[in-house]
């Protein structure tokens, strides 16, 4: 996906609406214990676009800091920025999350077997994209694999970690740092941040001060937010570019070790139902779980073969010529 590419896409209102859409669901997917934001960004067909426009934002920040040329550098980098692209998609994301949060913790909360039935269904049927772009990638066969079973079971091992309490009284400083980690998950397929956060305990305090508007806690998360981001953006961009076939098998490989987080029946040492505990068989109505696992399967599935037309008609915009401009 290249630079030029999106540099002649044409900002309509339809367009605007589909990236706040974007945005609405890769904000919905932050909300979602085991679910990443990054996963999504991958079905709908964002990712590396939103890894450069990310990129460039980090690069502006850093010429402003650190210069040379402070100013310079840091419009320099702004105006680079698809910012037709980037600002639809972070409204989406920012009122779904603004809006949703008290429902999804209590979603969460009452309903946690079916809940994380829906969500396996949806991560496990976006396993798709990462595998079918890393096919058409050149590169070593036996590297990608190894690649793909490592990620795996480092995700598989790391998410067996959690314990699932509560942090009531966090101070900044751990807010500062989880949000740092946390936010990998907008740009790593399979790092669900809000996983990484029920992991901590602090997955029901930031959804707190989400839907009770704490400016303090939410300005210390975005702080840390934005400083993750700055790290892990150019390290992404550098390894897409360089290993992008074994480094698309590695998405891939964490996103299928993240299921371990998702299976519908568990038991928690915590008490907590929510929490990730230890792996049971099917138990009561075996059906609406997977039903809902199937329901969030052909979500992701719709939103990949309509990602597809899209970017089709998008094709051929791009290279067809517009005939009513010639003299």
């Amino acid at each position: 996906m290249s630079t030029t590419a999106h540099t002649l896409e044409r900002v309509t209102p339809a367009r605007v609406l589909l990236n706040a859409l974007r945005g609405a669901l890769i904000g919905t997917a932050e909300l979602l214990p085991g679910i990443s934001g990054g996963t999504v960004a991958l079905v709908v067909g964002v990712y590396e676009r939103l890894l450069l426009n990310l990129s460039l934002v980090g690069s502006a920040l850093r010429g402003l800091l650190l210069g040379p040329n402070r100013r310079a550098t840091f419009i320099g980098a702004l105006r680079r920025v698809e910012w037709g692209f980037i600002v639809p998609l972070v409204i989406g994301m920012a009122t779904m999350v603004v809006i949703a949060a008290g429902v999804v913790e209590a979603l969460v909360s009452a309903e946690p077997v079916n809940s994380r039935a829906l969500f396996f269904g949806l991560v496990a049927a976006s396993l798709v994209v990462p595998w079918r772009l890393a096919l058409r990638e050149p590169g070593s066969r036996a590297t990608g694999i190894l690649a793909f079973l490592l990620a795996a079971a480092a995700s598989f091992w790391l998410v067996g970690l959690a314990a699932g309490g509560e942090v009531t009284d966090p101070s900044m400083v751990m807010v500062f740092f989880a949000a740092a980690v946390a936010v990998c998950a907008l740009v790593v397929p399979g790092v669900s941040g809000s996983f990484f956060l029920l992991a901590i305990g602090l997955y029901a305090p930031t959804l707190k001060a989400v839907a009770g508007r704490d400016l303090g806690y939410l300005a210390v998360f975005a702080a840390g937010a934005l400083v993750g981001l700055a790290t892990i953006v150019r390290a992404l961009r550098w390894l897409l570019a360089h290993h992008r076939r074994t480094t698309l098998l590695a998405m891939a490989g964490l996103m299928l070790g993240s299921l371990r987080a998702l299976w519908p029946w568990q038991t928690s040492d915590s008490g907590d139902p929510t929490g990730v505990g230890v792996l049971i068989a099917p138990t009561g109505e075996v059906w609406v779980p997977v039903l809902l696992a199937v329901i969030g399967a052909a979500l992701v599935f719709t939103l990949i073969v309509v990602e597809a037309r899209l970017a089709a008609r998008q094709t051929v915009e791009t290279v067809t010529p517009d005939v009513s401009r010639v003299a």
